[in-house]
């Protein structure tokens, strides 16, 4: 009978921690992840949207592949420390459309990632194949492994800057509503194949999404609509 109180309490206990309010459960954490997708899509039609501060559309328009990452964040408590998450799209073959996207983890980086405050969004455009193929590796350093730039602000800055020539990424960030051009050195790009996995159901590289044509998933039609919409289709 001792034995057998044990176990019920045993039972008890468990099924607690089960149901705890502080258990994160899978179901939630791919919530999480299809909510970055939507936020990942905002950040992008704002900066899009605001009249002659946003990124160059004929950039946009000869770019390979693009990041989005939505809220990175400076860590107190290690001096410096920086990390986020977000997603990468590539154009496919036919340069017409953008792939699904794909995650991706930034960490790390200079003194300029944290620009203007302690959130930022970031966007990178990737402006050649050779970038776009160090990109989809399992993990690359801007400025140690791919050449990266501050982009260029504004619908006519491209005729002010020969950026789209020299560089192979070119970075922006916004904080606290500003919007400008900064040069990464030193983040780390990661995929992440966690959240892969929690939007297509199987373990997915980025490079298989990318080349392969990987179908996007429930919840990223809203930000491939917007890509497809500002980026000009190859004549």
């Amino acid at each position: 009978m001792l034995r057998f109180r044990s176990l019920l309490a045993t039972t008890a206990v468990v099924s607690m921690a089960a149901i705890s309010p502080f258990t994160v459960s899978p179901l939630s954490a791919a919530a999480k992840d299809f909510d970055r997708l939507n936020e990942a899509a905002t950040v992008f039609t704002e900066i899009m949207g605001a009249p002659d501060k946003g990124i160059p559309q004929d950039l946009l328009g000869d770019a390979h592949c693009i990041v989005i990452v939505p809220g990175v964040k400076k860590g107190a408590f290690i001096v410096g420390a920086k990390y986020g998450k977000g997603f990468l799209s590539c154009r496919e073959k036919t340069r017409r459309n953008w792939s699904a996207p794909a995650a991706i983890r930034v960490e790390g980086g200079s003194v300029g990632f944290q620009i203007g405050g302690s959130e930022t969004d970031v966007i990178l455009l990737v402006m050649n194949e050779r970038g776009a193929d160090r990109l989809l590796s399992s993990q690359f350093t801007l400025g140690g492994e791919g050449d990266v730039a501050a982009g260029p602000v504004g619908r006519s800055a491209t005729a002010q800057t020969d950026a789209k020539f020299t560089a192979e990424i070119l970075s922006w960030s916004r904080a606290r509503g500003v919007f400008a051009g900064i040069s990464l050195q030193g983040a780390t790009l990661r995929q992440d194949l966690d959240v892969n996995r929690a939007l297509y159901g199987r373990r997915l590289e980025n490079r298989e999404i990318v080349d392969k044509s990987i179908r996007a998933p429930r919840g990223a039609e809203r930000l491939l609509s917007l890509l497809n919409r500002y980026s000009p289709k190859e004549k």
